[in-house]
């Protein structure tokens, strides 16, 4: 079931329902998919009591979403409650399902996810994405994209949209990938190159790794700094339970914060950055490792042994890290840093140094430091749960389309 603990951040681009008797229909039929998405199955009259309308007005708004395929009726709820019983209402398996793909330095993934949450179709392709340029990318992606709408229509479910990951900055304009420096790609506008038909958005993956721990983690506060890894560093800031994307979108360069201002040059064009000490090519230099499917995985396996090269990598690499997060934590005083994507498999080797890094370093109480149960999943979690969201925030797109 999709969870909703908090205030969603809204799908880009959005708009706002106008304030209208319309645009009270709309967002009345948001509260109760919301409503049943996160308590359910729940009866009419318990959805009405928890927000506040009448029974005959939510009667009115659920027959509309049952009818559009976006909620189903379980039949009668559990014998023994006084009173006739009523229907219980459930998110529907079938219907609109959110389509999450994701555009790593070595592989490619894709997913599709339903109105409760559950991922019904997956796929995965490894190999160096380091073409150049965005096309050969997009298209072998664009494979990828079509085998799981085709499995997923194959189970009742059609594509709301797809949202895509990618390792670098993303325009305000949610298509156009402005700079990756880890993919080599300058200016490269996503939509010409990827399916028409289904409506786009691209994000950095690590803002749709912290919308996916706002959404999904287990007790994430509304106030935190989400910091996940792959090849390159980034981070995603939830302040108010809502991302913080910055004036031109770019915020949560983490990797790019400069930690030695003399270290050695970064793909960026700064010198020192924290990619340069805590990135997943400099780790596996500094251990000795030599780079293979599961990197992060050997890693983790070679510290589990006692190898004492690996151990020292991973501990100055929690102390860059630990530095480049001081200024970060002083700035911005979250509740909690997260530690998310392939940092979250390093934790126990990471985590002591960074920890003392940020005890030492910043301004008052040092701010906890938790690990994400979503791990390296995050990013595609997040952009499949963020067309999810997008439905329920507004389904009444899906139930005039019915």
């Amino acid at each position: 079931m999709t969870a909703a603990p908090h205030e969603a951040e809204p799908a880009r681009p959005g708009r706002a329902l106008p304030d209208t008797q319309q645009g009270m229909r709309r967002r009345n039929l948001a509260r109760v998919m919301h409503t049943v998405s996160a308590e359910g199955p729940l009866s009419r009259a318990a959805v009405a009591s928890r927000i506040g309308l009448t029974r005959a007005a939510v009667s009115t708004l659920v027959d509309e979403l049952v009818r559009s395929g976006l909620l189903e009726e379980l039949g009668p709820e559990r014998p023994g409650r006084v009173g006739r019983p009523g229907s219980a209402l459930a998110v529907s398996a079938r219907g609109p399902a959110g389509i999450g793909a994701e555009v790593g330095v070595d592989h490619l993934a894709v997913c599709a996810v339903d109105l409760r949450g559950e991922v019904r179709s997956r796929a995965v392709r490894y190999g160096s994405n380091r073409d150049g340029s965005a096309e050969p990318v997009v298209e072998r992606l664009t494979a990828l994209v079509r085998q799981v709408v085709a499995e997923a229509e194959s189970e009742g479910l059609w594509a709301a949209g797809l949202a895509v990951a990618v390792p670098g900055l993303v325009a305000r304009d949610g298509r156009t990938v402005v700079r990756a420096p880890n993919l080599d790609w300058q200016d490269a506008d996503l939509s010409p190159l990827l399916p028409a038909d289904l409506p786009l958005t691209v994000d950095n993956e690590a803002n749709f790794g912290a919308l996916a721990e706002l959404w999904l983690g287990e007790d994430t506060p509304r106030d935190f700094l989400h910091v996940s890894a792959e090849i390159g560093i980034g981070a995603g800031v939830v302040f108010d339970g809502r991302l913080l994307r910055g004036t031109r979108g770019f915020a949560g360069e983490l990797g790019h914060v400069p930690v030695r201002p003399d270290g050695p040059e970064c793909p960026c064009g700064g010198r020192g950055c924290l990619e340069q000490y805590a990135g997943e090519k400099a780790v596996l230099r500094a251990a000795g490792v030599e780079p293979g499917e599961d990197r992060v995985g050997l890693l983790a396996d070679r510290a589990a042994e006692g190898d004492e090269d690996v151990r020292r990598a991973l501990r100055e690499a929690g102390t860059a890290l630990g530095i480049a997060l001081t200024g970060a934590v002083n700035l911005l005083d979250p509740e909690v840093v997260v530690l998310g994507g392939a940092l979250a498999g390093l934790a126990p080797w990471l985590l002591p140094s960074l920890r003392d890094e940020l005890a030492r370093r910043t301004a008052g109480p040092a701010r906890p430091v938790s690990v994400s149960d979503l791990g390296p999943q995050g990013p595609l979690l997040g952009a499949a749960h963020s067309v999810v969201r997008a439905v329920l925030d507004d389904p009444a797109v899906v139930a005039e389309r019915a």
